[in-house]
């Protein structure tokens, strides 16, 4: 069964502060996009406008999936892996004789690794994907005979698979592990709230005081400015919510700098994967923003990251 934990007061007053936070944006916002003239700063707003209103929906979700407790964030999780696999395998061609391998995917592993969380068999759900996922598809599919571009077309399915459920399954992982007296739901809340963060406060940064592009050829957007000024704001977020979590405030610090360096680069090495398929999003879920995948393609990075620094530092 489900279970239904009570709404703690310190759940309410994150939430309330994450809303603030939005509202603030969000009057920002408006108010920014009456105050620009040029054809590229009305482009800046709609996007920082899009990034928002996307926070909007993955906090009230998020929300209801904390309130009404494990259950329901495994359902979320287990369909955002989905819909994030679904992109990334309809964006990268595959061939005919691949559809038992794309469905064993989708219909055999991604159940299954979500039903490992349920169950908390975390060796299994380490492994499951890794070993025994990238062993079998390609067994699949070498059964048709055809070995056009085989290597290709399999390496399309693992990746897809080890990104949008093997590396996404590891936020909800976070509730499975023993911290004593504190509550891993939090240690959820902390990776969403500074990665999602982050990658805002890297885009408003980047482009207020951007110079520097990192690799101009992969996301013009991503420069050093906003790397370091958006990531230090990002830090110290979550250095102020070091008390929801097992860290100190110096650790908090650690742990926010690793989801910021590691979201930064999932999210430049899955530009370079679109743009290597002549892509700009990998969707259209969100209005104005791509798919679910441009919204995880950070969180696929950093959650592994930090749930195996979390587990081997702080769990018991």
């Amino acid at each position: 069964m489900i279970d239904l934990p009570a709404i703690e007061p310190m759940m309410l007053w994150l939430y309330a502060g994450v809303l603030g936070l939005l509202i603030v944006a969000s009057l920002t916002a408006f108010f920014l996009a009456r105050s620009v003239t040029t054809d590229s700063g009305h482009e800046t707003v709609r996007n920082l406008n899009a990034r928002i209103k996307a926070w909007w929906v993955m906090v009230l979700v998020f929300a209801l999936a904390f309130v009404v407790g494990k259950g329901l964030t495994l359902v979320l999780f287990g369909l955002v892996s989905f819909y994030c696999l679904r992109e990334f395998l309809s964006l990268t061609p595959t061939h005919p004789r691949d559809h038992a391998a794309i469905a064993a995917a989708f219909y055999l592993f991604v159940p299954l690794q979500y039903w490992l969380l349920w169950i908390d068999w975390q060796a299994m759900l380490t492994i499951l994907i890794p070993v025994y996922a990238f062993l079998l598809l390609p067994v699949l599919s070498v059964l048709w005979g055809i070995t056009d571009d085989f290597l290709a077309r399999t390496a399309k399915i693992q990746w897809g698979l080890m990104l949008a459920v093997f590396c996404v399954s590891h936020a909800p992982a976070l509730l499975l592990l023993d911290l004593g007296p504190h509550r891993p739901i939090y240690l959820l809340f902390f990776l969403i709230t500074v990665v999602q963060l982050s990658d805002v406060l890297q885009y408003t940064v980047g482009k207020l005081f951007g110079r520097t592009k990192v690799a101009p050829h992969v996301s013009p957007s991503k420069t050093v400015e906003g790397l370091v000024g958006g990531g230090l704001l990002a830090v110290l977020v979550g250095t102020g919510l070091w008390w929801i979590t097992p860290f100190s405030p110096l650790e908090a610090a650690g742990m926010a700098a690793a989801i910021v360096l590691a979201g930064f680069f999932g999210g430049l090495v899955l530009s370079a994967v679109k743009r290597s398929l002549g892509a700009k999003d990998w969707g259209a879920m969100i209005e104005g923003h791509g798919g679910a995948l441009d919204r995880m393609d950070s969180v696929t990075f950093a959650a592994p990251i930090f749930y195996h620094l979390v587990n081997y530092f702080f769990a018991r």
